[in-house]
């Protein structure tokens, strides 16, 4: 990358910058997530290869700004992985994940005070630039480590009936605003019920889809076989052939 950003080097490399770059990086790191979705592993060595790249190419731009160095990122991760790891590198006690979990976000605070930062709201360092089920997931396990929480599942199970019944009601009444809060509410709470079950919501999503398009691309290509389009079908035709897919999982 030095070879390729300096002079005499790639024109088009030597022309990115920092903002550049980013749709790219945001880029590998779905096709990364891809490619552990379908397990192909061949696929997925390339594009962790794609992916550090990315940071790579971060840290040429910073080194040649005498900003920093990679060998600096390394060290720091290093740094901050025996530091928040107490029960592993040094005498803390943690033997959940959660307790590691509760511990990581006690020693993060720690550090920020240690250098001084003003003390942030709880729910301050959860992104907002990232996929929204993905923050809904953050936030939830933010205020359920500050104690906001259900005591159990079924209570969350109770809102998620609870929040149906009012989206109905709002599709009855309402206008389009409010029907999109309704159905916001929903999602949000499901967002927890997946959080109570141990789930990540956005990967069972993309699982869900992935699904989908598989059962899918079936249906299309059966009734391909017969000389038709989806277009050219029913919807008993196709659910037919939807269960079909569905039976060969």
């Amino acid at each position: 990358m030095a070879r390729l950003r300096a002079p005499g080097g790639c024109p088009w490399d030597r022309e990115q910058t920092y903002d550049s770059i980013k749709p790219y990086t945001l880029e590998e790191t779905y096709e990364v997530m891809d490619a552990i979705d379908r397990r192909d592993f061949p696929g997925l060595a390339e594009e962790l290869g794609d992916l550090a790249l990315q940071v790579v190419f971060f840290a040429q731009m910073a080194a040649e700004e005498n900003r920093f160095t990679i060998s600096d990122s390394l060290d720091a991760i290093n740094e901050k992985l025996v530091r928040r790891h107490p029960h592993v590198f040094a005498d803390g006690d943690a033997e959940t994940s959660s307790e590691v979990l509760k511990r990581w976000d006690e020693i993060k605070v720690e550090e920020k005070k240690a250098k001084g930062e003003k003390p942030k709201g709880i729910l301050d360092s959860v992104l907002r630039a990232q996929p929204a089920l993905t923050e809904a997931a953050q936030i939830s396990r933010k205020a359920a480590g500050a104690g906001f929480d259900w005591p159990a599942l079924e209570p969350v199970l109770d809102k998620v009936r609870e929040e149906l019944d009012e989206l109905a009601d709002a599709r009855q009444r309402l206008g389009p605003a409010e029907i999109e809060g309704e159905l916001g509410d929903l999602l949000f709470t499901l967002v927890n019920v997946a959080r109570f079950l141990k789930v990540d919501p956005e990967q069972a999503l993309r699982k869900t889809n992935n699904k989908f398009r598989r059962r899918f691309a079936h249906v299309e290509a059966r009734l391909a076989g017969n000389g038709k389009t989806v277009q050219q079908s029913n919807l008993e035709e196709m659910e037919s052939l939807w269960q079909e897919a569905k039976g060969s999982d």
